[in-house]
């Protein structure tokens, strides 16, 4: 009984790998065709051969899938910033957070389409409190410690939880690609404009 019980589980859990695979190798080739923001999970589960249910219990919504097939580009983002920051560790807070910006930017540029997908919140969630986001919720920490290292006084400085909370907005893609796309800013004038927006005298210092 138990090894009949055994086998069972073993053909579920390769049945759900099997799945997952069908479905990222599946989102894949739709993306590339149309764009993330183009394509529903509808047509995800079509062109996998699945059932619209069993892509649900394993994915909530596009956001989930796009996060599953960008993790580990993710992992490493966060590995190269921690590198960085500590090899920079007795630079200036600003220039660490520069160096931060400008890794995230190159990220952004090269996974553009993915992280807009992460970035998506489903209808479901749509009359709900932001939810949450891996991705920025782990870069608002790092900002966030920088902002006040920055402070010096507290009374006439913003306060660094919203000061970041701005700044990420900024590197949204919806508002990055309308700048570089429409106005016309490369990625490192983009990089420019932030410095001098939310640290113009220490960027002016430390140019």
């Amino acid at each position: 009984m138990n090894h009949a019980r055994q086998r069972h589980t073993r053909t579920e859990r390769r049945d759900a790998a099997e799945n997952r695979q069908r479905i990222l190798d599946a989102a894949v080739k739709l993306f590339e065709q149309h764009g993330v923001e183009q394509v529903s999970m509808n047509q995800i589960a079509i062109e996998a051969g699945i059932g619209p249910g069993t892509l649900y219990r394993r994915y909530r919504n596009k956001s989930e899938l796009c996060m599953d097939l960008i993790k580990d580009n993710i992992v490493l983002l966060f590995e190269d910033i921690e590198a960085y920051l500590k090899e920079h560790r007795d630079e200036p807070p600003s220039q660490r957070l520069k160096g931060i910006l400008t890794i995230f930017i190159a990220f952004r540029e090269k996974k553009l389409q993915l992280l807009a997908g992460v970035e998506e919140v489903s209808p479901a969630n749509k009359s709900q409190s932001r939810a949450p986001d891996p991705v920025y919720d782990e870069l608002h920490d790092i900002i966030t410690k920088l902002f006040q290292e920055m402070t010096v006084n507290t009374l006439a400085e913003p306060d660094n939880v919203f000061r970041a909370d701005i700044l990420l907005t900024a590197l949204k893609k919806d508002f990055y690609v309308f700048q570089r796309d429409v106005r016309g800013y490369s990625s490192e004038s983009f990089l420019e404009q932030l410095c001098l927006i939310f640290f113009p005298q220490a960027h002016q210092d430390n140019p």
